[in-house]
């Protein structure tokens, strides 16, 4: 699509959220040193109007990145440390009986819980166990509490960024498959390389942390947010994720040889809508107009890692996830010529 196409008014929320990028990496950069991809995958989640899961071990700063994220932007803003005797209600909410002074009568009324803001950090999500886990369910997928009957729509924008330690380590619950396919993206957070380490140290231990000015408000992320359904894809772009996912589902005809050797299960439909959206959403983050196969290519090991399970084979192997998706890169070419596929009669 030529530019000339383009409504003006796009044009300027492109060319907005550009520069909202550059200024909240810039700002993030005076207290976080490096991850420059963590960044740019997490504002890719929330302009996609999707959550992300960050996963790493402690001390890599994945709960001061989110506080740090939440500093830039005029949003509401709640941090819920998930332990292992959380409650449901503590989460959500709880209904409370009530007295009316000049009543005298007595009826319920809901307590929201940390939940009603725009931002919520679920810190170390899977140190408690699945019941409070799956409360968040429905908070995540329709953006709204149900409670004594009632429903409790929460706040726009809303989203969750989510941490997480390696289920390796002591304490570690793992997430229900229902609950980690509604995270957007999974995304790896990994050690510093030894220049950001040796930046990190001077940085805390001389005391040289900057303050975080507010870049954005909730009315520009919902802007950008409703951009992002407008970014013209072409079928060339659609079809290469629409083949990635396909490729990934073992015992079909679209799945490679490996995959039906070391995959339990492959991406359901929400993996093509995800890589489509945060396709378009990574191209406005840089400027574009349009997405490319190459915003794809970026996005996929965040949307497709915890959405491709291996199986017992492929553990045995030590053939991860990610490993898996690799070698579908290598599988399902990007310049072959994608078309839409004739419907079954």
């Amino acid at each position: 699509m030529s530019v000339e196409n383009i409504p003006q008014d796009d044009i300027a929320v492109v060319k907005r959220c550009k520069e909202s990028f550059d200024r909240i990496r810039q700002e993030l950069s005076k207290v976080i040193v490096g991850q420059e991809r963590v960044i740019e995958q997490v504002l890719i989640a929330i302009f996609s109007r999707g959550h992300a899961l960050l996963e790493g071990v402690p001390g890599l700063a994945k709960t001061l990145l989110v506080s740090s994220l939440a500093e830039a932007t005029h949003l509401t803003f709640k941090r819920i440390q998930f332990t292992p005797d959380l409650m449901p209600s503590d989460v959500t909410g709880t209904e409370i009986i009530q007295e009316d002074l000049q009543t005298g009568q007595r009826e319920y009324k809901f307590l929201p819980g940390p939940i009603f803001a725009n931002m919520i950090l679920a810190d170390e999500i899977n140190r408690t166990p699945p019941k409070t886990q799956a409360a968040m369910l429905e908070s995540m997928q329709e953006r709204q509490v149900s409670a004594g009957g009632k429903v409790h729509k929460l706040p726009d924008p809303f989203f969750v960024l989510a941490t997480q330690n390696p289920l390796e380590q002591e304490g570690t619950y793992p997430l229900p498959e229902a609950q980690l396919d509604r995270f957007l993206l999974y995304i790896k957070v990994d050690y510093p390389s030894g220049p950001e380490e040796w930046e990190i140290a001077r940085r805390v231990t001389t005391g040289q942390m900057g303050t975080i000015e507010p870049i954005m408000t909730g009315e520009d992320i919902i802007a950008m947010q409703n951009l992002v359904t407008r970014v013209p894809v072409s079928d060339q772009v659609l079809g290469y994720a629409w083949a990635i996912v396909r490729a990934s589902r073992p015992g079909t005809k679209e799945s490679a040889e490996f995959i039906d050797r070391w995959v339990a299960w492959g991406a359901g439909p929400r993996g093509v809508l995800t890589l489509v959206t945060c396709a378009k959403a990574r191209a406005i983050l840089h400027g574009r107009y349009h997405a490319t196969i190459g915003d794809v290519q970026a996005i996929l090991k965040p949307a497709l890692r915890h959405r491709i399970a291996g199986n017992y084979a492929a553990q045995a192997n030590n053939t991860t996830s990610d490993r898996l998706i690799e070698m579908l890169m290598e599988a399902v070419p990007a310049d072959r010529k994608y078309e839409k596929p004739a419907a079954v009669a």
